[in-house]
């Protein structure tokens, strides 16, 4: 029988940013939406101390994703493992679950990238 294990996770959900993003000429030099969703899976196993130190402020995961909006990439798939390597690099940060859409790459539809990496 596998073993279950207590994890706790943390989310930021619909950050919109404009990000300097994307591979053709007519995106380059100019701003696009972005809608980022952040789930954090963490070291600890309760949250019962009242203590920031033991989870992640999401206003520094925030942080993250628009310092990173304000560098031009190509591709989302890009700007979500960057964002992925940033999270990772949290205190208590085991495991991150980008999942980013792209509202005007394709029209009528909603294209996007979902990537989740682990320390």
């Amino acid at each position: 029988m596998t073993e279950f294990r207590p994890y706790s996770r943390v989310f930021l959900r619909a950050l919109t940013l404009e990000a300097h993003i994307g591979y053709y000429a007519h995106e380059k030099g100019v701003t696009q939406p972005l809608v980022v969703d952040v789930e954090l899976t963490l070291a600890g196993e309760s949250f019962g101390d009242d203590d920031i130190h033991g989870t992640v402020d999401y206003d520094r995961v925030a942080k993250i994703a628009r310092e990173l909006a304000g560098e031009h990439v190509d591709l989302l798939e890009t700007f979500a493992e960057r964002l992925a390597t940033r999270c990772l690099a949290l205190a208590l940060v085991k495991a991150v679950r980008v999942h980013i859409e792209k509202p005007r790459a394709v029209p009528e539809a909603m294209a996007g990238v979902e990537i989740v990496r682990v320390k």
